[in-house]
């Protein structure tokens, strides 16, 4: 999958979407509601954005970081505000994709009943990664190596995301015996991992390039189709012959349930409009991820969603995996 379009697309994929001129500009602040904490790299990016669409979706739009339970008090703010337009979520698309299956009856949303689902800003790829003193130099001599474990511990810093069902879909595509062991701070994760305490790591790869780089640990696949720019020593998992394993993360954006239509046009529109702007682009790239224009419509994206709910809903429920709260 292709996180962007040519530029020259840009343009005409916006001006075709319908509704967008009918959308009027909120003539009061708008809220961009987010899961995790100031300094964040979500952070960094809702406020890119933020910037982005003040002035032509609504006068001021200001982010608001809701933290707690992994994100999903944020999604919960967002599909109890008033559907005017004036409340945008914007999260990882694990909590509409992957969180129905692991939490089940005890999320209180419904990702495509009780959200508008709109598009997502930017994506990134994960890198699967080892201590440098690690016996395996490639992916294959991982694999090789792993299937001589008795047991392989992996850490992620998110119990129930995206990276830990990545590496629960990797144990049994290559026949290993995987034990995951969930990590509060990416740096302590990261420190086991480079003193070989803990096996591997599935790891959102912007944490791990300047390590990877520095020779402290090994970065031995990436999940995009194709090598990122940033490691352009490190095969794809789809370049070594398994595109089962491609997984991207993106950041996606919602309005509560009942919002116009022409307001999560515009939305969309704007949001893809901004891809085409360099700046906007170099500051993503500082963080390892780039502009999504793959699903440049709101009903593109709840297509997604679907996708990935029904893709990801089997790996969770094999792996027996149950979230605690």
């Amino acid at each position: 999958m292709s996180l962007t379009l040519p530029r020259r697309g840009l343009a005409a994929l916006a001006l075709a979407m319908p509704g967008v001129a009918r959308a009027q500009l909120l003539p009061r602040p708008a809220r961009l509601i987010i899961g995790y904490a100031a300094g964040t790299a979500m952070d960094t990016v809702a406020r890119l954005y933020a910037r982005e669409w003040q002035g032509e979706y609504a006068a001021g739009v200001v982010v608001e970081n809701r933290t707690g339970a992994n994100g999903r008090l944020a999604v919960e703010a967002v599909k109890t505000a008033a559907p005017d337009g004036a409340t945008i979520l914007m999260t990882p698309e694990s909590a509409l994709t992957i969180f129905p299956a692991v939490y089940g009856a005890n999320l209180r949303y419904d990702p495509l009943v009780d959200l508008l689902p709109v598009g997502a800003t930017s994506g990134f790829a994960y890198s699967f990664a080892v201590g440098a003193n690690h016996p395996a130099r490639t992916f294959a001599e991982f694999v090789a190596w792993g299937r001589t474990q008795q047991d392989i511990t992996y850490g992620s810093p998110a119990a129930g995301s995206g990276l830990h069902f990545l590496t629960v879909l990797m144990a049994r595509r290559f026949g290993m015996n995987m034990t995951h062991v969930p990590y509060r701070e990416t740096a302590q994760m990261l420190s086991d991992l480079e003193a070989l305490r803990l096996g591997a790591a599935m790891q959102v790869g912007g944490n791990v390039t300047q390590l990877h780089q520095a020779g402290r640990l090994r970065v031995l696949a990436v999940s995009s189709e194709d090598r990122v720019p940033s490691l352009p020593d490190v095969p794809s998992f789809a370049e070594l012959g398994y595109p089962e394993m491609t997984a991207l993360a993106l950041y996606g954006l919602a309005l509560p349930a009942g919002t116009p239509q022409p307001m999560a046009d515009k939305l969309a529109q704007l949001t893809l409009a901004a891809a085409a702007k360099p700046d906007l682009r170099e500051v993503l790239a500082r963080l390892d991820q780039a502009p999504v224009t793959s699903f440049p419509t709101p009903a593109a994206f709840a297509a997604r969603i679907r996708q990935e709910q029904e893709r990801w809903a089997p790996i969770v429920r094999e792996s027996g995996f149950r979230a605690e709260s």
